[in-house]
């Protein structure tokens, strides 16, 4: 055998570098290993850096700092599938970490990473890189991104995946996209029902539970909820509820549900298969108070449709949900009154409530929970509307003193709901009272201050139901109620400037209040709201008018016309004519002005002087007069001579004197009067002549403060009218033809006024110096009508006017140029017929006061007529 020759290793060339093994302790080196053209280095780097990320937070943040996640999104899309794999995986850890998430937005890499989602790849890319896009969805830009990047197709896809951690990281991210309406739209055209569906058969609960959540968000939208009942969805559901061991899942499947039972298709498909009948035991028996308030919603939501009311009342709803009200959750008990206030839009639901429900809602309202009292407020707001059983049912349970404590609540809601309910209940009078008693004016201050537009306009219509008598609006008025009110006449919102109109008519139904708010300025506002087309309301002009209308002094300066339902009252006063915009000074700032050049200021009044007893009218027997007998007016007497005496009280001297007429028939001044009969007292002794001087005296110069104390101030006497007005009633009313009563009252008026004057005569009628006198004398631009000897046009029209609404007579006051007024009448002419009905129709007729007194111009062509008779 030949010998064996050795062989001889070859040497390896020089130009390859020999393998070498390191062991490195620190990330940082493992950090430039990513940079590493080895697919081999780049794999062991990667699973070196996943596990390390693994570890907590703050290695997360270590690897930031390093500088790691610039290089690892190359290795996205790297040939080798292992370097691939691992650099995904470190994706789906590292992208919880919000600085993380931030840096991959700017870097854009969100493609490649849904790149990762294709089928060629292996599941676990699939799982980490749905783990990356779930914890990237998080955030808004993330979501927008995902979506625009085409990102929703192929994770409705991976729902389908055979691994559970692919389909819950999916579910997950898919959770967090459909919070965008857009999303949920696309999901839609995916048709990624079926699939989701499918979920709800899986074995892990938290996979089940994000299905539910997400179908909870979809189904907010109507093409959802016919999938998913084309999909029979619903069957799912109603097992999932029916399965006590998924009782983790109930809360979330009962949201679902109720989202579906909107639609009138679905209810009539639950009822049908006794899904609805299991739905309300369900809540019903249950202990567990979300799934109450679940259940609550559900019925809340299907509630409003008017088909699913009808059906929740035959199946008797309203039980289930007194039920629910006496929870001790109080989750339950606002979802129990929510449903309450949904299902009373039924009539025969509102009145099941009547006596079981209204009693418990009531105790809610004192519940220390702000949310319960607003819920409790909301059904009792809509139990009680157009309802007044509720409404009595409300109040005989106590309800009043909770709604009124709730005006004071920090929740709007509470506030208007509140409002609501005692508005309903005002609406019957003696809930009214009691409401009243219960200082609801002063309660109503804060929401009429708010600044929410809803509380704003719920206050105002409760100002308007509850101030329909006189204390009660002066119970507004002293507690500084009507400042706020009138604030809210400049809303921009048109149901408060609605309803706070209607607050101001209401209010202004008297005099005083009338006053009172256009000094406040509502007249303005009002006069400038009925200017605007967009704005003016029926209530602003029904409010403005209303104003006017028991501010005639007012509307006179305004408008310069008083209709015959214009009635004039004591106190009213002529300052002549205003521009738009002018305030009109009040009666007490005028009577303590002192006289001026400024046209006179006529004044109404026949009340008594504070400081003086009560007219005595019917007391004929009586020997008393006050200055002049009734037999003097040969005007309403008609050339009868008869004297007679009689007692009315002005605080003008003593009320027990005696005045006697002189025969003439003329009426004399009454300080005149009171010397003529000083000659008949001289036995009565010295101190009743110093009296009677005294009493002269104030007769001469009477002052026209008003003022009877400090305390309070009445407008300036006028005994002169007080006769005009007794005179007037006892004569004119006994006649029976309206137009004699015109004719004699016209005749009396001009006797009082200077009688008549002829045309050509007018210049030389002094009258003004008449009045400058009368000024001086009484040191007011402010004169009584009575003290009124010389007047003209616009003297004897007022007076024919104040005079005829003291007896009933009817008649108009109308302000012309240049001094003009005059008075306009209707009367019937027997003569005509109407057209319709054989009924006389009326004619107007302008009554002379000045020219002819008692002559009655037929009103045809109202130019015409008015330049012959002024």
């Amino acid at each position: 055998m030949g010998k064996k020759i050795k062989k001889e290793v070859e040497p390896p060339p020089k130009d390859v570098f020999d393998p070498l093994t390191i062991e490195s302790k620190k990330a940082a080196t493992v950090v430039l290993m990513l940079n590493s053209p080895e697919e081999e280095i780049l794999a062991k780097a990667c699973e070196a850096i996943y596990k390390f990320a693994l570890k907590g937070e703050e290695n997360k943040a270590t690897l930031l700092e390093l500088g790691a996640v610039e290089p690892l999104t190359k290795l996205l899309t790297h040939e080798d599938k292992i370097v691939r794999r691992n650099a995904t995986m470190i994706f789906g850890i590292l992208a919880s970490n919000s600085d993380v998430k931030k840096l991959l937005r700017e870097l854009d890499v969100m493609s490649s990473v849904i790149a990762q989602l294709s089928p060629e790849e292996e599941v676990v890319i699939h799982e980490f890189a749905s783990l990356c896009l779930a914890n990237m969805s998080v955030e808004y830009t993330g979501k927008v991104q995902i979506f625009e990047h085409g990102g929703l197709e192929p994770l409705i896809r991976l729902l389908s995946s055979p691994d559970p951690d692919v389909k819950k990281n999916s579910i997950e991210c898919i959770y967090n996209l459909v919070q965008d309406f857009q999303c949920r739209t696309t999901l839609q055209e995916l048709n990624a029902i079926p699939p989701m569906l499918e979920l709800l058969k899986s074995e892990y609960p938290i996979i089940q539970l994000l299905a539910l959540k997400t179908l909870n968000v979809i189904t907010n939208d109507k093409e959802s909820r016919t999938m998913l009942r084309e999909n029979q969805g619903l069957d799912q559901l109603i097992k999932i509820i029916d399965t006590k061991e998924l009782n983790d899942l109930h809360i979330e499947a009962l949201s679902v549900i109720a989202n579906c039972l909107e639609d009138m298709e679905t209810m009539t498909l639950i009822q049908q298969t006794g899904g609805l009948k299991k739905l309300l035991a369900f809540a019903e028996n249950s202990t567990i108070p979300d799934i109450q308030k679940n259940a609550a919603k559900a019925i809340t939501k299907a509630a409003y449709d008017a088909e699913n009311r009808k059906l929740f009342h035959e199946l008797e709803v309203e039980k289930c949900l007194v039920t629910l009200l006496g929870s001790e959750s109080d989750g339950t008990k606002i979802a129990a009154s929510q449903a309450i206030s949904a299902i009373s839009e039924n009539s025969s639901s509102k009145d099941f409530f009547n006596t079981q429900g209204i009693p418990q809602l009531v105790q809610l309202l004192k519940s220390d929970n702000e949310e319960v009292r607003e819920a409790a407020a909301l059904a009792l707001a809509n139990l009680t509307t157009y309802n007044p059983v509720n409404a009595n049912a409300a109040a005989e349970a106590d309800g009043i003193d909770p709604l009124i404590s709730i005006l004071s609540s920090k929740r709007d809601g509470a506030i208007a709901n509140a409002a609501t309910v005692l508005t309903n209940m005002a609406m019957q009078e003696p809930l009214r009272a009691s409401i009243q008693g219960r200082d609801i004016m002063h309660a109503l201050l804060g929401p009429l201050r708010s600044d929410n537009p809803v509380v704003q306009s719920k206050a105002a219509l409760t100002v308007a139901a509850t101030a329909c008598d006189v204390e009660a609006r002066t119970g507004l008025r002293n507690c500084g109620g009507l400042e706020p009110l009138v604030e809210l006449l400049y809303s921009k919102n048109d149901e408060v400037r609605r309803h706070a109109s209607w607050a101001v008519m209401v209010c202004a139904s008297e005099e005083p209040m009338a006053v009172e708010l256009c000094r406040l300025g509502a007249i303005d506002i009002l006069e400038e709201i009925n200017l605007s087309v967009r704005r003016k309301n029926k209530f602003s002009e029904a409010a403005y008018n209303k104003l006017l209308n028991n501010n005639l002094s007012l509307k006179y300066s305004q408008t310069g016309c008083l209709l015959s339902n214009n009635i004039i009252s004591d106190g009213f006063y002529d300052y002549g004519r205003i521009n738009p915009g002018t305030k009109l000074l009040p009666l007490k700032e005028l009577c303590f002005q002192e006289p001026s050049d400024q046209r006179a200021v006529l004044l109404i009044n026949s009340k008594a002087s504070d400081n003086s007893p009560p007219p005595s009218m019917d007391d004929k027997s009586s020997d008393v007069g006050y200055g002049r007998s009734i037999s003097s007016s040969s005007s309403l007497r008609r050339g009868s001579r008869e004297k007679t005496n009689f007692r009315i009280s002005t605080g003008f001297g003593s009320p027990t004197e005696e005045r006697t007429e002189p025969a003439s028939g003329r009426n004399t001044v009454a300080s005149k009067s009171a010397t003529k009969e000083k000659g008949p007292r001289k036995g009565r002794g010295k101190k009743e002549e110093e009296k009677l001087k005294e009493e002269e005296e104030v007769l001469a110069a009477p002052k026209l403060t008003g003022e009877s104390s400090d305390k309070e101030w009445f407008p300036p006497p006028d005994p002169e009218f007080c006769i005009y007005v007794y005179e007037a009633t006892k004569s004119i009313l006994p006649i029976t033809n309206v137009k004699e009563q015109i004719e004699v009252l016209a005749k009396y008026v001009a006797e009082k006024m200077g009688g008549k004057i002829a045309k050509d005569k007018l210049p030389d009628f002094s009258w003004e110096l008449h009045i400058s006198e009368l000024k001086v004398q009484l040191k007011s631009n402010v004169i009584p009508i009575g003290y009124i000897k010389k007047g003209i046009f616009y003297h004897r029209a007022l007076l024919f006017k104040a005079l005829a609404d003291k007896i009933g007579l009817g008649c108009s006051l109308v302000r012309g140029e240049y001094g003009r007024a005059w008075n306009e009448v209707k009367l019937v002419n027997e003569s005509r017929k109407g057209l319709t009905g054989g009924l006389p129709l009326p004619e107007v007729y302008i009554v002379d006061l000045m020219f002819h007194p008692g002559a009655l111009l037929k009103l045809q062509s109202r130019e015409a007529d008015l330049y012959r008779f002024l």
